[in-house]
């Protein structure tokens, strides 16, 4: 019962801990207080929220804290950049 315990415990710490490090959409006047360090992209999402899902991942894997969208297209699958700040 202790191991169930400790196991479930430690799932939900690592959920919460998880949304600490998660990059977070920022709006042109807190870019400007922000460094930029550079650009991703995403592709192949089916919904606008995808994208945005997409491109938040692939900016905290870039280490960044912030990302702002700067395109997106929609043929036939949606695409999009991003601008990441730290």
């Amino acid at each position: 019962m202790k191991t169930i315990n400790a196991t479930a415990i430690a799932i939900t710490l690592s959920a919460l801990s998880f949304g600490v490090f998660a990059a977070q959409p920022v709006s042109p006047s807190q870019a400007q207080d922000m460094n930029k360090i550079g650009t991703v992209s995403a592709e192949g999402a089916s919904t606008l929220d995808g994208l945005e899902a997409q491109l938040a991942e692939k900016a905290a894997a870039a280490g960044a804290t912030g990302y702002s969208i700067t395109s997106a297209n929609t043929n036939n699958k949606i695409s999009g950049t991003a601008v990441i700040y730290k």
